[in-house]
């Protein structure tokens, strides 16, 4: 007969409690919530549009295939629009973070005056909504001349330029509030260690303390990078020239002037999705990590 010890006996009677139960089939509801839409979309892209409209799209299937996955692919020229979200999503991210990163160990890790007021002016221009300047900006873009190999139109308008630009100004400020706040939780004592070994401000923040802000970088780069390529706006006001429109756009393709298969419309949007889920994926360690720093501590 096996006897259990008394942190043995703590431990089963804490992983039966109704409580726990209670929490973990909330939490299961809630992800169901809010995988049903995507899991709905995928059963419907892989049955035929007569089947679903025959017995709807609840109905237990018939026949299931991946032709109109090929079919989205083909007659919406995914490819092209790719391309076309990479050029705007991957500059924007890089750019963002960095300019982020730079600003915010200027007011965390720097000694500056009025550094909590400029913060402060950074987060409240996330509150800004963005609809209230699409007419100035629109006006100012075509004002802003550009040479003919940075755009087409020799103005800001109508260039991937433009759009790269609103992304970065406005995700600049909720990044520089995020990483400003997880610098102040490093070890000052690295920092005064480095300026005693004769460390110059562009070491301690590109050699010390960037490294130390990875999970934080990851987390933020993963929610800008979905973000951006999610984003369909900024993309559709200053670009008016069709080949350059992001992925979002590519969808239009797939709907019919007088009749759209949403079967098919579903299949490509399962198609745009997998490019975020893949990011994610990719960088899930550091972005758990990212959003559990600093939960322990105290």
């Amino acid at each position: 007969m096996t006897v259990q010890t008394a942190p043995a006996r703590r431990t089963a009677r804490r992983r039966i409690r109704p409580g726990r139960i209670g929490v973990h089939a909330f939490l299961m509801a809630v992800s169901l919530a809010f995988l049903a839409p995507l899991l709905l979309a995928v059963y419907a892209s892989l049955r035929p549009y007569d089947e679903t409209a025959e017995h709807g799209y609840f109905s237990l299937p018939r026949h299931l295939s991946l032709d109109y996955y090929r079919q989205a692919f083909s007659d919406s020229g995914m490819t092209k629009y790719f391309v076309n979200t990479m050029i705007i999503a991957v500059p924007g991210v890089l750019v963002t973070l960095f300019l982020a990163s730079f600003v915010a160990f200027a007011l965390a890790r720097l000694k500056m005056r009025g550094g909590l007021v400029l913060l402060m002016l950074f987060t409240a221009g996330n509150l800004l909504p963005q609809q209230v300047i699409v007419t100035p900006l629109y006006v100012v873009f075509n004002r802003i001349p550009l040479p003919y190999w940075m755009s087409d139109s020799m103005t800001m308008y109508d260039s991937y330029w433009a759009v790269v630009a609103v992304q970065v100004g406005f995700q600049l400020g909720f990044c520089v509030f995020v990483l400003a706040n997880f610098m102040r939780t490093l070890p000052q004592e690295i920092l005064e260690a480095a300026v005693v070994d004769g460390a110059g401000v562009w070491t301690r923040y590109w050699r010390i303390t960037l490294p130390l802000c990875r999970p934080a970088l990851a987390a933020l780069g993963t929610l800008q990078f979905t973000w951006m390529y999610n984003d369909f706006l900024w993309a559709l006001v200053f670009i008016s020239d069709g080949d350059k429109l992001p992925i979002t756009s590519a969808l239009n393709n797939l709907r019919g002037q007088f009749f759209t298969d949403y079967n098919l419309l579903a299949a490509g949007s399962v198609i745009v999705a997998l490019p975020t889920i893949v990011v994610f994926l990719l960088l899930q360690r550091h972005f758990i990590a990212g959003l559990t720093l600093g939960s322990s501590k105290g």
